[in-house]
């Protein structure tokens, strides 16, 4: 390097410095006097374009500009669990430590604290065959979460030495492994670039549901560990609060939550809700197995747009542990925005409603990253891990058909779209039935694991609800009187279904979450309901008297009247709905 960098123009979160043909593309640079971190995101000849991930108000031309030596990475490591980061890894309490509330440039902390000890156990012993991912040794790091020390990509051979169990920093060498580069020590700390996908060891189908206990969701349209989901809707539909319920419930090991570009006050919540949330499965804090990264609508733009890569890098390293994780992004859209920002000061060619003409693949790199993985471990059992992306999309005016939404449906196959007829009607979670979908088969699962038959129920009740929509339109013509008794009784079923079945309130002790057996239980009481009630019109009763029948009223209350861990309270209502009818 004959001459030092300097910056030349600026735009913004986009400078522009010459002299920079030593880098490489993707490197991460201090930019300015005050050393902000930066990307470089375009090389021409020896001049550089670099997104900034901080406020660049004051920075001039002629500034220094240096870059690291490395691409934009995470820090891996114990201590991720139970942290709050910004976009790019930085802890914000360890910023709040620095610079009060009102956080100033330039601050640089690792986002790992390499001054705390961990205790280490090995599971290693010298001599033996070391390959990626193995595991070196497991430290507590939380009351929920073990950590499995990981062998890092790139390191194979055999095992040398490695250390008695006690307290160690991430920084000390625990294990050193003769490779045939040479011997190379291995600490608890690795970096890996945020852009660039962990390798998945082997890939698995995505056929096991994510159990989330939310009766719309596992019933008629299911997630699978290692899926992708969208949950579309405008202002005021449920989107934050259905991320907040799939967050509690879900039936995985690891939660990363990326508030990406969202409001304040809505993230505000997240911080202050999660550290005092208890886990239902263990009564612990869940933020015992929780990192949240903010990124709120007032931070620099391009530190959201980095902020879902971040994330998505902490959960695929918790895979590779072994662990099923969930990402959820909220929200995605914010995210495309910052894209197109950049995409404007870079003077790109804009595209459909001014996104760049790469959203479309930009979208598709982030939901590829999803996936099951299965992994050998040294003695020669498998472990088995999974990342399920869950992204939120906020569509200006509730538009479906606007881009992100557009191209993020040629990437998902679970696709949960929020409807603000149904949230104004008080009706949560506010699902749309008739325009979402899942096109996971768990059915194998469902099969082993429910003791009712889930695949006929569902589409028992799916062919209920369409044909319900059909005549919902000649009811508003000519009311439901003019209707054949059969299509009035098929009209209370579905109103059966959508108010006792797929309502459910996340503010319930009791109907917060429901089991899976009580889940087909309800629902085989409403079909037990429908075809009773059609053998009973068959036999002569008005439609009026059945409609009205008592035992109407109990099926509205059961989610509420029947705790979760007492079936039986269904199968007596079921054999109580059987008896109304006959005769």
């Amino acid at each position: 390097m004959d001459e030092q960098s300097v910056i030349v123009r600026v735009n913004g979160p986009v400078i522009f410095a010459n002299h920079m043909g030593y880098a490489g593309l993707g490197e991460q640079v201090d930019v300015g006097h005050e050393k902000l971190t930066g990307e470089i995101i375009s090389l021409e000849r020896d001049v550089a374009t670099i997104q900034v991930y901080e406020d660049t108000i004051g920075i001039k031309p002629g500034e220094p500009v240096v870059a690291r030596g490395e691409p934009l990475s995470v820090w891996l490591g114990p201590g991720i669990l139970r942290s709050i980061y910004d976009g790019i890894q930085r802890p914000l309490e360890k910023l709040h430590e620095f610079s009060g509330t009102f956080l100033a440039r330039g601050l640089s902390t690792p986002g790992i604290d390499i001054e705390r000890s961990w205790m280490f156990t090995p599971t290693q012993a010298v001599g033996n065959t070391i390959v990626p991912l193995t595991i070196l040794g497991e430290v507590p790091e939380t009351d929920l979460i073990t950590h499995r020390v990981l062998v890092p990509w790139g390191t194979e051979g055999k095992l040398t030495w490695i250390a008695v169990a006690g307290d160690y920093r991430v920084t000390d060498v625990i294990a050193k492994v003769a490779t045939a580069e040479g011997e190379r020590e291995l600490t608890m700390l690795h970096k890996w670039p945020i852009r660039k996908p962990r390798p998945i060891a082997k890939r698995l189908p995505p056929c096991v549901p994510v159990i989330t206990g939310q009766r719309v969701i596992d019933f008629l349209f299911p997630a699978a560990r290692g899926g992708a989901c969208a949950i579309p809707g405008g202002f005021g539909t449920g989107k934050t609060v259905t991320q907040h319920q799939l967050a509690k419930w879900s039936d995985v090991d690891v939660i990363i939550y990326i508030g990406c570009g969202e409001r304040g006050n809505e993230m505000t919540q997240v911080l202050e809700e999660f550290p005092v949330l208890k886990d239902p499965r263990s009564g612990k804090p869940i933020m015992e197995r929780t990192a949240l990264i903010a990124n709120t609508s007032n931070m620099p733009v391009t530190a959201r747009e980095a902020s879902i890569y971040t994330g998505i890098t902490m959960a695929e390293y918790y895979r590779d542990m072994g662990y099923h994780v969930a990402i959820m992004a909220d929200s995605t859209s914010r995210w495309a925005e910052a894209l197109r920002e950049i995409s404007g000061r870079l003077e790109q060619m804009p595209a459909e409603e001014g996104y760049p003409a790469y959203l479309a693949s930009r979208i598709g790199d982030v939901y590829e990253r999803a996936g099951r993985t299965e992994i050998a471990n040294a003695d020669g059992t498998t472990r088995e891990g999974s990342v399920t992306i869950i992204g939120a999309v906020s569509p200006p005016g509730g538009d479906f058909s606007e881009p992100v939404v557009t191209h993020t449906k040629r990437f998902v196959r679970t696709f949960w779209g929020l409807d603000r007829d149904l949230a104004s009607a008080r009706h949560f979670p506010s699902i749309n039935w008739n325009t979402s979908y899942s096109e996971y088969d768990v059915s194998a699962w469902y099969a082993e694991h429910a003791t009712l038959p889930w695949a006929e129920l569902r589409e028992r009740t799916r062919m209920l609800l369409k044909e319900d929509d059909r005549l919902q339109n000649i009811v508003k013509l000519i009311g439901p009187d003019a209707l054949p008794d059969r299509q009035r009784i098929l009209i209370e079923s579905a109103r059966l279904i959508k108010e006792a079945f797929l309502q459910q309130s996340a503010f319930s002790d009791i109907d917060s979450y429901c089991p899976v057996e009580k889940q087909l239980g309800m629902i085989d009481v409403i079909l037990t309901f429908h075809e009773s009630a059609l053998k009973a019109s068959a036999a002569g009763r008005p439609v009026h008297k059945i409609v009205s029948a008592p035992v109407v009223e109990k099926i509205h209350r059961m989610k509420e009247a029947i705790p979760g861990d007492q079936l039986d309270l269904l199968d007596a209502l079921k054999k109580e709905v059987e008896a109304a009818f006959e005769g």
